[in-house]
């Protein structure tokens, strides 16, 4: 623990980075940033591209420090820079602390997963000295909720800055696992070299510390926002932020801003100085693939081997029976011709089980047949159950689509609310048979016990992606080898220029604009895609309807995408219930298609507005990488009593004609009220059953009849995220962006 406390800011190790978080409109960080630079025997060097951040470098204390700040309300900037700052400093304001907006960043900020922080408050000196107390103890009192065990920091003056600089040198290291086993850093500066061939895409040249793990060039690293790329090279320049002045030769101390200017516009006049770490081996080089191509031809079936044919031929002479016919008979009509001594025995039997037989056989092979005639009729009803809706970005120019947007709101409330009171029911369709309308549903005997295979029916979209053959272990050996064995690369603490191919152009773009480039280095197979499966709970803040396949935007560990969900129930069975609204009661399973992580990761889910801003509607971590989790979407169709006769019923409005009750006769009927029993046979030809129960029915009872179906996400994975609105209170002063839907 001393090691690491001591290497933090030290000559060997990257500087300590400070990533300032204003939390109200009001608060001064202007102020903070000024008193901090007002050191004693400290050299102040600014960077980040005139957006106000500074490196402050203390040979006196062997510390150096680098601030950098964010913008009010820019939730991405914020988040990005978390996911890489040693500490966070948050300024509050001396009256209120922090509004609405930093509330929402608090939020955001813990579910992600915060390092070590500190809680700043400057101003408050214009206050009387009994109304600065009151305020400090009212503001002492409102923090305790978030920060516990927190210490207020004033910042007035030189010593104020003094007293917190030493706090934030000298206090405990908060881990954030996601980022300890990975290689990172926050881009100090960045040049963009174009290709030849196109001037969209190049060689983006980033120089910053490495931290974390030590980082190899045959790796693939992921630019936050932008998606994954490979490195060609790594470079050692000379340390800009050096402790030690005779780092860098032949310069003057006075020349270091001017050096420093020049290295952000990828100018330097050190090219001399600048030394190949390495080079990438492409034998050696992780590719970046993500997909599987599938071979069409693949799932054909082959010619039977000479075996099948003989035990085929076998069986066909085993089944065959010798019976007497009129001459002319063909073999379609000898078939129906029942033998005589068959006839005789079932004559004996005294009973009506023939005819019911023959019926049942007559409805089975109708409905095969009208199966067959209505197959393509019946695909689209069932992708019309299945749509998903799509949160468009809608122009708020007038009053009407406001009013269109309140009644689709309403309609959703409606939705969510019927599936409470009545989960899963539906109601059967007059117009369609029902063994058509559900030809693809199932009946389980029991959902926990009864078998189901997980490689049965998979889509096409199951052929693009990746499986582990045992994903725990996999990642077990993955992190004992990051643990025990010293990988060859640059180490942490080094300023290095890493030469990252095939970036667009609009990263360095992002990046001239003051968003802070981040990148992380990929573990082995963190580029492929698979089901990731994540455990979340809704967020108390939000409380509108969210419907499973509807878009939303996903931030996991250093990942940020959009896909659209399915949500399922967390138990410890092989089958999950699919539930068609998350749950503001209980803790959900979210399946979606999306590339490899490895937990532990933490999971934020946004939903974005038509008018831009992201709203956090559940927070979590991510379970697990495993396609094999079943998730089964239950269908339940309802019927009423209509007469009671001891264990016995008459059960209508379950089904509208005959051959519907003769389809769904061997699945096991339930109640409401706990009772079982099965169909004994239809009544007439309006869908009227006859149903036998293990107890007595009530008049007020509901007759239920449970169908099954496996269910799968929507492939609509979207790497890239746009920037949301500055979150506020208010919506009616944002800008409405035009974004372009898929």
């Amino acid at each position: 623990v001393l090691a690491e406390k001591r290497s933090l800011g030290s000559r060997d190790g990257p500087p300590h980075l400070v990533v300032l978080v204003p939390l109200h409109s009001s608060a001064a960080a202007h102020d903070t940033l000024r008193l901090l630079q007002s050191q004693d025997s400290a050299v102040v060097r600014g960077d980040d591209r005139g957006a106000g951040g500074f490196a402050l470098l203390c040979p006196r204390l062997k510390q150096r420090w680098r601030f950098v700040t964010t913008q009010t309300g820019d939730l991405h900037a914020v988040l990005d820079l978390a996911k890489v700052a040693d500490s966070l400093l948050f300024i509050l304001d001396p009256t209120d602390g922090w509004d609405s907006a930093g509330e929402h960043c608090l939020s955001c900020l813990f579910a992600q997963g915060l390092p070590s922080y500190a809680l700043a408050v400057p101003g408050g000196t214009d206050l009387p000295p009994k109304k600065r107390i009151d305020a400090r103890k009212k503001l002492s009192k409102a923090i305790e909720k978030r920060f516990p065990e927190a210490k207020l920091f004033p910042l007035n003056t030189e010593q104020d800055s003094s007293l917190l600089l030493r706090h934030l040198a000298t206090q405990k290291q908060r881990h954030l696992t996601f980022r300890d086993r990975r290689a990172h850093l926050l881009a100090y500066a960045a040049e963009f070299v174009p290709a030849q061939d196109s001037h969209l895409v190049g060689t983006l040249k980033v120089s910053g510390f490495v931290r974390g793990q030590t980082l190899n060039v045959n790796s693939l690293v992921h630019i936050v926002g932008h998606g994954d790329f490979q490195m060609s090279q790594v470079d050692a320049p000379p340390d800009p932020l050096s402790l030690n002045p005779r780092v860098v030769k032949g310069q003057k101390r006075s020349q270091d801003m001017e050096i420093q200017e020049d290295t952000l516009n990828g100018t330097s006049e050190m090219e001399e100085d600048i030394k190949v770490l390495m080079k990438a081996d492409p034998s050696k080089q992780e590719s970046l693939q993500s997909e599987v191509v599938p071979d069409p031809m693949e799932g054909d079936q082959t010619w039977p081997t000479e075996e099948e044919l003989q035990e085929a031929e076998a069986s066909l002479k085993a089944n065959r029976r010798m019976v007497k016919v009129p001459k002319g008979t063909s073999k379609y009509q000898a078939a129906w011709i029942v033998d005589d001594g068959e006839e005789g025995n079932e004559e004996d039997d005294g009973d009506d089980d023939y005819e019911d037989d023959d019926i049942d056989e007559d409805m089975m092979e109708e409905a095969v047949s009208q199966e067959g005639e209505s197959e393509e009729e019946e695909e689209p009803l069932e992708e019309e159950s299945e749509t998903m809706t799509v949160s468009e970005c809608l122009r708020d120019e007038q009053y009407d689509e406001k009013v269109e947007e309140d009644e689709e709101m309403l309609e959703r409330y409606k939705q969510e609310r019927m599936d409470e009171m009545f989960p899963d029911e539906v109601d059967t369709p007059r117009d369609v048979p029902a063994r058509v309308r559900f030809q693809k549903y199932r009946g389980l005997k029991s959902f926990r016990t009864s078998p189901w295979d997980p490689k049965e029916n998979l889509p096409r979209d199951y052929a693009r992606i990746f499986q582990f053959q045992d994903f725990s272990r996999t990642r077990k050996n993955l992190f004992r080898q990051i643990e025990k064995e010293e990988s060859q690369g640059a180490s942490v603490g080094w300023y290095v220029t890493l030469h990252v191919c095939n970036v667009p152009v609009s990263v360095m773009e992002s990046f001239k604009e003051g968003k802070p480039l981040v990148l992380f280095s990929l573990l082995p197979h963190e580029q492929k895609m698979s089901v990731l499966n994540f455990l979340v709970r809704r967020h108390p803040s939000n409380s509108e309807p969210v419907k499973a396949k509807e878009e939303l935007i996903f931030h996991c560990g250093f990942r940020r995408f959009r896909a659209s969900p399915l949500f399922s129930q967390h138990t410890s069975a092989d089958k999950h219930k699919l539930e068609r609204f998350l749950r503001p009661d209980a803790a959900l399973v979210v399946s979606v298609y999306a590339p490899i992580t490895f937990p532990p990761a933490s999971v934020l889910i946004f939903k974005q507005r038509s008018n831009g801003m992201h709203d956090l509607i559940a927070t979590g971590s991510l379970l697990s990488v495993d396609p094999d989790r079943l998730v089964i979407k239950r269908l339940v169709l309802s019927g009423h009593p209509f007469k009671i006769i001891s264990k016995t019923a008459v059960v209508r409005y379950m089904f509208f004609n005959r051959e519907d009750v003769m389809w769904f006769k061997p699945v096991e009927l339930r109640t409401k009220w706990g009772r079982r029993g099965h169909i004994k046979e239809p009544l007439g030809t309006h869908g009227h059953m006859k149903c036998h129960f293990d107890g007595q029915l009530k008049s007020q009872d509901t007759v239920l009849l449970n169908l099954y179906k496996r269910v799968f996400p929507k492939w609509t994975y979207d790497p890239y995220v746009p920037e949301p609105e500055p979150w506020v209170r208010s919506e009616s002063t944002l800008p409405v962006p035009e974004v372009e839907m898929e």
